[in-house]
């Protein structure tokens, strides 16, 4: 017997338009690939991000392509097997080799292996050959084969809910439609006599957090029986065990005394033990498989609240009630083979600098590739997994079941190991589809056969395919059949999450009002803003000198895939800011401060509602959307070259351990039932504070106010010494008027209000209010705005002599990197912005903006 080798299969790659003659075998840009990839490699097809090329590349979507190479091979070993894995073909792909078919793909999300022990030539090259078939022309013509299902579906093609297939591929409101083909993720040959087939485990944690168990299993394929497992921490064996396979699976069981836990980086370190099986036949190694874990006591909790209707929502670490600030997530290009391992790290990284600790990685993209969730698991973000499915009425015959059950059952078998992982999800929007179409659907219904006879038979996907995979494959992962979903309709904000659209979509709502709007956990919402005028000069055909370098030409919307974007973000500028078309990047300062503004509403005051032990009114807000897969006009807080726009900031010192809070409100009050004219008016403002760590801090609080015309300060007042802030929870402080000199003499609409939390001398939380809306108010052009670079080098120093509204810096050059922007400025303040990259005297390089 010997050691199981694999090749990869990643040379002389070749590929062809099939029914075009005149067309040759070309060398292929990469491997994995696809076929835009190659064909804009060649210059056969112009950049599809620039300009309107998408338009231009259509074409290639309705074509089969036929992609080929030659490879040697050695002999099998006697009793072995040769095996090619195809980690993933996109998306109906027929493969021959040497001359033989030996397997049709009609889901990308599916790897397969073939036993080709029979077909391989050996001292030989073997010809391998695949033929992709267009999934958009098979997609419509299964439309038509099943026509009795009612088919629909919001963004995209409805033939895209026909085929398995990555969704966002046929175009969403934030992307383009490249209908891609060929093979996306690695091909390997593999001989072997035995081999580790799988690897997994449960793991418990008990309450007390001083001892787990973890219970290990390999499945074992071929004669070799013995299996020896060990457990590892920073390479020093904690534990080994031996154990016999039987029917081709073997288990030991390793019990821990205390263990290194794995946290949320917000809460502690990311340990991650390693996991091995070893088969063996004698003293010969045949194979081996490892995989890293964290061990971690986590659920979802939902119990009644005190005061407030319904349930919580919210997840428990290590016995940790965990507010989830973060971000929703979508693929990171419509061309996924190009996006690197270190491109996904830098993603998360910024996840992690923004002070975010959960990620949902959304239903219509991809199950990611494995250099994301490490990197989530070694950088304590937690993930919120959707399956593969979105905004639509998906079908069930009985072909399409099967291959969602063997979908369903291979990807959480790939991805159950991760710690980072801590809730599956069925779908995205499909039950509120379910709903804006009056699709049957019975909560007390709880017959899983009859679903299937009803015009929502997807439900039958939802809640019974999927949570019978997952419970029987990792157990200890809470299963949420949609998102959103729970309560009476999927808009009830007192059970299970919502997705609150009613800021930009649906009643347009003021965002200052996002408290009133809010839910247990808010898995979407969210404002668009344009990107970077640099990643914008990028997708113009003639950059800085494009004639339609403004912000209403066709290209430029082009790039906004948003029905009615247009009358949104100009409700939204008109009603909150003065804003300016030029210079464009004035006017794209005004819309990334707007989305700053609207944003940090949310998480200010959905926060707020964090109160602690019995009082979870809202324990999550994951904004839509961290990322970008293309250029474009987006929800995206950090455009696709990972430029933050100013929203990442002011979410990152929202999503801060602590904060302070103000908000604004006018109460009139009519002296009698009769009068309109003897009312009175008061301006008042609500302080309150959040403390996401686990430590009770005593603060001080401080109030100041300005007259933002003058720049005079007209208030200050240590409101306490010694103010106690419990640990993870928010805390109301006070509620005061506006500290004016004049009531209702119009000074409380130029004051404004900055509150500080202090620590021994130092602050530590600081928030600048504004009378709202902005665009009534008087702002100042400073005269003496100063950004200077620190006597250290490490951080910009800002000062000005009037109240400044949202200092925004940027740089030409990407190598220099801020840690916040975006901020408040008040007199007699120097607010500081740490920098790297920045050479001291290159001040003058930065372009400094402001509202005025």
């Amino acid at each position: 017997m010997a050691l199981r080798s694999v090749t990869a299969l990643d040379k002389g790659w070749t590929f062809k338009q099939v029914d075009d003659e005149a067309s040759k075998f070309l060398p292929v840009a990469q491997f994995p690939t696809n076929v835009h990839l190659d064909l804009l490699h060649h210059n056969i097809i112009p950049d599809p991000f620039v300009g309107k090329n998408e338009n231009l590349v259509q074409w290639v979507g309705e074509k089969d392509w036929v992609y080929k190479t030659s490879f040697s091979a050695s002999e099998v070993p006697k009793g072995g097997k040769a095996v090619i894995a195809f980690d993933g073909l996109d998306t109906y792909a027929t493969v021959v080799l040497n001359g033989k078919e030996i397997l049709k793909t009609e889901d990308m999300f599916i790897p397969e292996r073939v036993d080709v022990s029979n077909v391989l030539k050996h001292g030989s090259e073997n010809e391998l050959e695949i033929t992709f078939h267009s999934t958009w022309m098979v997609g419509k013509k299964l439309v038509e084969k099943y026509s009795e299902h009612n088919w629909g579906c919001w963004n995209g093609d409805v033939s895209r809910l026909a085929v398995r297939k990555a969704q966002y591929h046929y175009g969403w409101d934030w992307g383009p439609m490249f209908m891609t083909c060929g093979p996306w993720r690695p091909i390997n040959l593999e001989t072997y006599s035995s081999r580790v087939a799988d690897l997994y485990f449960t793991s418990t944690v008990d309450k007390s957090l001083k001892s787990a168990k973890v219970v290990a299993n390999a499945d074992v394929e071929g004669e070799a029986a013995e299996v020896k497992f060990e457990l590892s921490l920073n390479g020093k064996t904690v534990a080994s065990k031996s154990a016999q396979a039987q029917k081709g699976s073997a288990t030991a069981t390793f019990d821990i005394e205390e263990p290194d836990l794995w946290y949320p980086h917000t809460y502690g370190k990311q340990p991650l033990y390693e996991l091995s099986a070893t088969v063996s036949s004698g003293e010969a190694k045949l194979d081996s498989m490892s995989k890293k874990l964290g061990l971690r006591k986590a659920e979802l909790v939902q119990r009644k609240l005190e005061d407030q209707p319904g349930t919580s929502f919210y997840f428990e670490v290590n016995n940790i009630p965990v507010f989830c600030g973060g971000s929703d997530w979508i693929p990171a290009d419509n061309f996924i083979p190009r996006i690197s391992s270190q491109k996904y790290r830098d993603w998360v990284k910024l996840v992690q600098d923004g002070n975010q600790v959960m990620i949902r990685v959304w239903g219509g993209g991809i199950f990611e590739e494995a250099a994301f969730y490490d990197a989530c698991d070694e950088m304590g973000i937690l993930v919120w997994q959707d399956f593969m499915f979105g905004c639509g009425n998906y079908p069930t015959n009985a072909d399409f079941l099967a291959l969602v059950k063997r979908e369903a059952t291979e990807n959480v078998k790939i991805l159950r190991h991760h710690p980072s992982i801590i809730i599956w999800a069925g779908n995205n929007e499909d039950y509120q589809y379910q709903e804006s179409e009056n699709l049957d659907y019975d909560p007390e219904n709880k017959d899983a056969e009859s679903w299937l006879k009803s015009t929502f038979p997807a439900r039958y996907i939802y809640e019974k395919i999927l949570p019978d995979v997952t419970n029987a494959l990792c157990p200890d992962t809470y299963y949420h059949p949609g998102s959103p979903f729970g309560g009476k309709d999927t808009r009830d904000p007192t059970v299970g999450d919502i997705h609150q659209w009613n800021v930009w979509h649906g009643t347009q709502e003021k965002y200052q009002n996002f408290d009133k709007i809010g839910g247990r956990f808010v898995s979407e919402f969210g404002m668009e803003g344009f990107p970077s005028i640099k990643t914008i000069d990028a997708y113009l055909p003639e950059g800085k000198k494009d004639a339609d370098r403004y912000p209403q030409s066709s290209t430029v919307d082009f790039h906004n895939k948003a029905d009615g974007h247009e009358r949104r973000i100009a409700l939204y500028l008109v009603e909150n800011m003065q804003y300016k078309f030029e210079p464009f990047e004035q006017f794209i300062y005004c819309t990334q401060l707007m989305q700053a503004e609207c944003l940090a509403s949310a998480y200010r005051l959905w926060k707020r509602e964090w109160k602690g032990p019995g009082r979870e009114y809202c324990s999550g807000a994951l904004v839509w959307q961290i990322n970008d897969c293309w250029p474009v006009t987006s929800w995206a807080i950090v455009d696709f070259y990972l430029r933050p726009k100013a929203a990442y900031y002011t979410v990152k010192r929202e999503l801060a351990p602590i904060t302070i809070g103000l908000k604004r409100t006018v109460a009139s009050t009519p002296a009698n039932k009769y009068t309109r004219v003897d009312v009175k008016t008061v301006h008042k403002i609500e302080m309150w504070a959040s403390n996401l760590s686990l430590e009770k801090r005593t603060l001080g609080v401080q109030l100041k106010a300005w007259d933002l015309v003058t720049g005079k300060e007209t208030y200050s007042k240590s409101l306490h010494d010694g103010f106690v802030l419990e640990p993870n929870r928010s805390v109301e402080i006070t509620e005061f008027e506006v500290p004016v000199e004049k009531q209702n003499a119009e000074e409380e609409q130029r004051t404004v209000v900055a509150a500080y939390l202090t620590e021994n001398g130092k602050q530590v939380a600081r928030y600048i209010n504004w009378p709202e809306p902005l665009k009534y108010t008087h702002l100042q052009k400073p005269k003496e705005l100063k950004v200077k670079l620190s006597s250290s080098g490490d951080a910009l120093e800002i000062t000005a002599e009037v109240p400044v509204k949202g200092v925004a810096v940027e740089a030409a050059d990407d190598g220099v990197v801020f840690a916040d922007n975006c901020v408040d400025v008040v007199p007699g303040e120097t607010v500081y912005i740490g920098v790297k990259g920045l050479k001291s005297g290159e001040e003058d390089k930065l372009d400094v903006r402001y509202l005025n």
